[in-house]
């Protein structure tokens, strides 16, 4: 790889450092296991970036190799998920309690959906449009916009049903 393609790809990690993140927070529970994803993900994206032909975006690209590598290596280690509802004792502010709680609540949600499920909410939450979020899934453009409203009522009535409220 040459020097300017160096450059190129370590711009195009932080440029989706989040998005990346987001996919391990959702395939992985503890942090170090994000963390192997994360350089996982990072490490397919290096061995296939000389070879990237731009038929696609760079970013539509590596959309697709980071939820390929999080889901093939989910299917390979399957880790062991359980949950509580008791936050970790941090000494932080009841609203950032209250935020870190919601969080905790919506990502355990996710857990329950598959695997393709899971790549589409990611990719909605990266706030992509319906159009690029098609191109990524290889699926049409209008049913996108079906599936994530009908994801977004799965994963509402996930957390009413642990909050007891269902």
């Amino acid at each position: 790889m040459s020097q300017t393609q160096e450059q190129e790809f370590i711009a195009l990690i932080r440029q989706h450092n989040g998005m990346i993140h987001k996919i391990c927070r959702m395939y992985r529970d503890s942090l170090e296991d994000r963390e192997d994803l994360f350089q996982e993900i990072t490490y397919q994206l290096w061995r296939s970036y000389p070879s990237f032909d731009a038929k696609a975006k760079k970013s539509t690209w590596l959309y697709r190799v980071a939820l390929n590598t999080a889901i093939a290596t989910f299917r390979k280690k399957m880790p062991e998920v359980s949950y509580t509802d008791v936050l970790p004792d941090l000494q932080l502010e009841e609203l950032n309690e209250e935020l870190a709680h919601r969080q905790d609540r919506f990502f355990a949600a996710l857990k329950n959906l598959d695997e393709g499920d899971k790549a589409l909410i990611a990719l909605y939450l990266e706030e992509l449009t319906y159009l690029e979020i098609a191109e990524i899934m290889g699926i049409k453009e209008n049913y996108v916009g079906v599936k994530i409203n009908r994801l977004k009522t799965k994963i509402q009535n996930e957390i009413l049903r642990q909050n007891g409220t269902r």
